[in-house]
């Protein structure tokens, strides 16, 4: 089967698919874990069991200004009178500045729900202890008092509930023990602050539960108003390159970038001059003609040598001549002697004991050696040596 490619080029396509075959097992070995089957968190992107995809559409639907706020809370709006700031159990910490941010947007006039001790380590006067025993099964949980918050909200559910500990300021309780409320409520500023022990009532399996709904919405606020689900401190940041980070893009382009390399490579090595490798000879001319004499001797073969240099020197002959090849030896020599004004008898001589040379075994080597010569020296008289080599 005949080579196609030059050897460079199928060293280059050798190193290019190793490249390529090295960059797929990093692809395969660095890719992340798949996480274990989780019931999700209250994002409002999720719509997992414990996910809060259901309770934002709603809010949505009802006629609330909802958005989900993906910026940090330095940005948020400097009027915030009729708007709440949902921090739905969020599990990213928060910075000095993030905390002042919110204290300020509460004290203006803001309305803070935050939800688990996450929610707590972010409001401002606020503490709470994370559950140690995890306990699936939802306990029921009756009002204390009459309140806005507790409207149509007689009873509601919560599962794994955290523990308020806070001795900052009085706070409301309104469902719970006294000594271990799970939903609070108190007064920043010209602002209000709204805890909850747990994210369940708003999520996307317990949401229909008992007062569970009614006490979302009274905690969102009256209908019309603006409600800011916060995604910032669950990792979602509004930048279109923190997007495309956690996506195969940056592999792809990678791959494509030294895909796009090799083809540079390979066109400007292309694009320049082309040389054809030199074959060297093992032999010189000279080493070439002692080694055939050599063997034409070893062998005996004086009549073969001279033969090859009559049948060569005829054939000339006959084509400058351009008579017959079948023409007697006579006739060729007539004809020469007509055209080159060579001596008919000399050359007849010479060519007629050629014959008999190139048929005669026991040919002696110096009389070969002689005939030889003379053919070698009509040839070159002829002036063929290259036009007909």
């Amino acid at each position: 089967m005949p080579a196609f490619l030059d050897p460079r080029d199928r060293r280059l396509l050798i190193v290019t698919g190793a490249v390529m075959l090295l960059l797929f097992g990093l692809t395969y070995l660095l890719q992340p874990v798949p996480p274990q089957e989780s019931i999700g968190y209250p994002s409002s992107y999720s719509a997992q069991w414990a996910g809060a995809k259901g309770a934002f559409l709603l809010l949505q639907r009802l006629g609330y200004r909802a958005e989900r706020w993906e910026e940090p809370p330095e940005k948020l709006p400097s009027n915030p009178a009729g708007t709440t700031l949902i921090l739905a159990e969020p599990f990213n910490g928060g910075t000095g500045a993030d905390r002042t941010a919110i204290a300020r947007f509460v004290s203006q006039g803001g309305r803070l729900l935050a939800i688990g001790a996450s929610g707590a380590d972010l409001a401002p006067e606020a503490t709470a202890v994370e559950t140690v025993d995890w306990d699936p099964d939802p306990k029921t949980y009756s009002a204390r008092i009459p309140s806005p918050l507790t409207r149509d909200a007689a009873e509601i559910t919560m599962i794994a509930p955290d523990t308020w500990n806070s001795t900052n300021r009085p706070a409301l309780a309104l469902y719970g023990e006294p000594d271990k409320p799970v939903v609070v409520s108190y007064r920043v500023g010209k602002g209000q602050v709204i805890w909850w022990a747990s994210p369940s009532p708003l999520s996307n399996g317990s949401i229909t539960q008992k007062g569970n709904l009614a006490l979302f919405l009274n905690s969102a606020g009256a209908p019309g108003s603006r409600v800011l689900w916060d995604e910032y401190f669950h990792g979602v940041r509004g930048s279109l390159g923190s997007y495309f980070a956690k996506t195969p893009l940056p592999w792809a382009g990678l791959q494509i970038a030294i895909v796009f390399l090799a083809a540079i490579f390979t066109f400007s090595r292309r694009s320049g001059p082309l040389y054809v490798p030199a074959n060297e000879s093992r032999l010189s001319p000279l080493e070439f003609v002692e080694t055939l004499g050599d063997l034409y001797h070893s062998a005996h073969a004086a009549p073969a040598a001279v033969g090859v240099a009559y049948q060569r020197f005829r054939l000339f002959l006959l084509r400058r001549l351009g008579v017959p090849a079948r023409a007697k030896l006579p006739e060729v020599c007539h004809a020469a002697a007509a055209r080159f004004g060579w001596p008919e008898t000399a050359l007849l001589d010479t060519l007629a004991r050629s014959e008999r040379a190139m048929r005669n075994i026991n040919l002696d080597e110096r009389e070969a050696l002689e005939l030889v010569r003379e053919l070698h020296d009509y040839t070159h008289r002829l002036g063929t040596g290259r036009e007909y080599a």
